[in-house]
């Protein structure tokens, strides 16, 4: 018999922790790009990419510049979504309606 070694994958908790971090510099870019005007919260509503699908609508709007608590609420509850809802259990009713406010309604 050959000694051959065998790797284990790393433990559960590992590949989580790893797995929340990439997902963490993902979000951190993306919101660098909004806040520079390279992408727009409508484009992002759009795509959904993986690492903003678990982002709440709140706090993708909120990266935008001038965007606060304020200005953001006030948006969410004339459109009737709830600020916690998440990005990927948006549908599509409401994704046209956020985007036709904030000015893509020809893209969406």
């Amino acid at each position: 018999m050959a000694n051959t070694a065998t790797v284990s994958p790393a433990p559960q908790h590992i590949r989580a922790l790893q797995h929340a971090n990439e997902v963490r510099l993902a979000r951190a870019e993306l919101k660098r790009k909004i806040a520079r005007g390279e992408i727009s919260v409508g484009e992002v509503l759009v795509m959904c990419p993986w690492h903003a699908a678990s982002m709440s609508i709140s706090e993708l709007l909120m990266s935008q510049k001038w965007w606060g608590r304020a200005r953001c609420r006030r948006l969410l509850v004339s459109v009737g979504i709830p600020e916690t809802k998440l990005v990927n259990t948006l549908t599509t009713r409401q994704r046209k309606a956020l985007s036709a406010l904030l000015g893509l309604s020809g893209r969406a």
